[in-house]
This record gives C-alpha cells, structure tokens and sequence, in this order.
C-alpha cells in the first residue's frame, strides 16, 4: 500500500515522503496513528501543492535576504556611547545595540544573533561587523560609535 507519511518515522521515512508499506502494517498500525495517510490522487496532489508552496516561500525568503544585504551596504548606524578620558568605551558596543539601532535608525530588522562582531567595540570611531542572513547571504554593517 502506498502511503505519505505525515511526520518522521525512524528508519522507514521523512515526514512528506510518499513510500510503499505492507497492508496491514498501514493498516493496523500507521494510519489509526496518524502517522501516515492513504496515497490517494487527492492526498498526492495536497503533497505537490505544499511543495509547491514550500519552494516559493523558501525562494521569497533568498530574495528578502539579498535585498537586505544590499540595503546593509548602504548605510551606516550611529551609536551614542560614553567613555573615560583615554576614549575607551564604559563596556562594549553589543550586537543588541546594533540590532536597535538598525531597527530605530533605518527601518532594518536583524536579530542580535545575526550580528557577527570580529573583536569587541571599545572605543569611539567607525567599524565593520557582519550580518549573517541566512541562504549563504551575509551583509556588512558600517558602525560609528560616537560621544554620548
């Protein structure tokens, strides 16, 4: 009996797969579980519909990311700091400020976690940190850091 398996079974198959099991093994057991769903014309045509789906959302998501690389490149975050006499920053500019900043400054939208600083931010003056974005994107963010 050909059947779509509707979440992960270890061993046999991946949730979406369409794979042939013994009857009475989908019978008894796979569909009263929920587990899998007869493989009709109706249920295979579901499965390429989401698909589908999946595809399109996955390629809209590659396109938002590339539009925000390409914004990143184009602007530079202010961030107001105080320090001691010698210039040194009290503490270090964090990847949450940034990501405020961003957000505050240019309407851009980027988790902290995203935010990939090489060495800490500790003094006033202009910086690079990345952006991963996701779908082999990365984005470079100009950072000043200026007195408060």
């Amino acid at each position: 009996m050909k059947v779509i398996f509707n979440q992960d079974v270890k061993g046999k198959a991946k949730k979406g797969e369409m794979k042939e099991v013994s009857d009475g093994y989908a019978r008894n057991y796979l569909i009263p579980r929920g587990i899998v769903t007869a493989a009709t014309a109706d249920n295979i045509n579901t499965m390429k519909l989401q698909e589908k789906a999946k595809k399109a959302q996955l390629e809209a998501e590659k396109a938002q990311a590339r539009e925000i690389a390409e914004k990143l490149s184009s602007v530079q975050v202010t961030i107001r700091a105080r320090a001691g006499s010698a210039g040194k920053l009290f503490g270090a500019v964090t990847s949450q400020e940034i990501s405020d900043a961003l957000k505050q400054q240019h309407n851009i939208e980027i988790e902290k976690n995203k935010i990939v600083q090489s060495e800490p931010i500790k003094s006033y003056g202009t910086y690079t940190v990345k952006a991963k974005l996701g779908f082999e994107q990365t984005g470079d963010i100009s950072v000043l850091v200026v007195e408060a």
